[in-house]
């Protein structure tokens, strides 16, 4: 039977719309079980500085709605360090907390698997971030509601490009993967996803535009993810509007708002099964893994597994983006 008693949670790294939904759901549960929770505020800083108040039920209570994390989320370079990670130890130990839920990215969970290997306490992750970018899940808190973010966007910016015959190169959030803006390309009938996985050089760009004025297309709409190798979007426009006279040629830069929101739907309901199952793996005595979602079936990931691994984008979507683009 688990010793467990106390269990901390907090949120680290970027902000995703749904982490509030994990907070709600890894506190309820707990309490259900009867276990203490404590929210742990501004990540591994609050953790090192012993930031951290007991949550009851009516804690969480109209927060599922709300974007952002009512714990706050903070980068942390202390913690990175062994003396930083001592200090974080020695104040779980003064509060007498068993074991960890962590909410965040790929960072967040390289601190978590230290302090598990280092002090021997449970760490469990649940997988936070926009760019659903961490391998063993199908689904990051956060995704959906970004990918739907970026679509409205660009379903406005095609209103205007239609109207004025312009060309409109789009950057979306994605600095080494391209997730968001595969998906949001297809799903808003993107010309062109300009992505970090696949190597796509500005000759091929030029070729593939003016194979579009051909045809006489009235608008381009190019979604472009922050980290593709040719360069953000700006500097892509740059290289290519000299020779496309025909068409204004527009920068839109979708930056935080991305992050920002109420979540939808899916990720309340992904956020909260996460969480659930956050808290059935301490209670199973688990420690240093993630909990995910695959074949929509929670799994459980070891952190090694998830950060040695990278996840492959989707082949088959790339192909589809192809096709309907022409």
């Amino acid at each position: 039977m688990t010793k467990i008693k106390r269990i901390g949670v907090l949120t680290s790294g970027g902000d995703a719309p749904g982490m509030n939904a994990a907070i709600r759901a890894v506190t309820r549960k707990a309490i259900y079980h009867g276990l203490e929770v404590y929210g742990i505020r501004h990540g591994y800083e609050g953790m090192i500085n012993g930031w951290m108040k007991q949550l009851k039920s009516h804690s969480v209570s109209n927060i599922i709605q709300r974007g952002g994390t009512i714990l706050k989320t903070a980068r942390c370079k202390e913690f990175m360090t062994i003396a930083g990670r001592k200090k974080a130890h020695e104040q779980l130990v003064a509060n007498e907390i068993d074991a960890v839920v962590v909410i965040g990215g790929d960072g967040s969970f390289q601190g978590a698997r230290k302090m598990s290997e280092e002090f021997d306490i449970p760490f469990v992750g649940i997988p936070g971030t926009i760019d659903n970018d961490l391998y063993g899940t199908d689904y990051t808190i956060g995704y959906d509601t970004a990918l739907n973010t970026v679509v409205g966007a660009v379903d406005k910016i095609r209103d205007t490009a239609s109207s004025h015959n312009r060309l409109f190169f789009v950057e979306v959030m994605g600095r080494d993967a391209g997730f968001l803006a595969l998906r949001s390309g297809v799903a808003c009938g993107a010309e062109a996803v300009l992505i970090p996985e696949v190597k796509t050089s500005v000759n091929q760009l030029k070729s593939y535009l003016e194979e579009g004025f051909k045809r006489k297309k009235s608008s381009i709409i190019i979604i472009v993810a922050e980290g593709e190798k040719e360069g953000g979007a700006y500097e892509i426009a740059n290289k290519v509007k000299k020779d496309f006279n025909e068409y204004d040629v527009k920068v839109t830069v979708l930056g935080h708002i991305q992050r920002g929101g109420s979540p939808s739907a899916f990720d309340r309901v992904t956020a909260s099964k996460l969480g659930v199952a956050a808290v059935d793996a301490i209670l199973d005595d688990q420690k240093s893994i993630m909990v995910g979602i695959v074949n929509n079936k929670i799994v459980h990931v070891p952190f090694n597994k998830t950060l040695k691994n990278v996840k492959k984008i989707d082949g088959r979507l790339i192909e589809i983006s192809d096709i309907l683009s022409i």
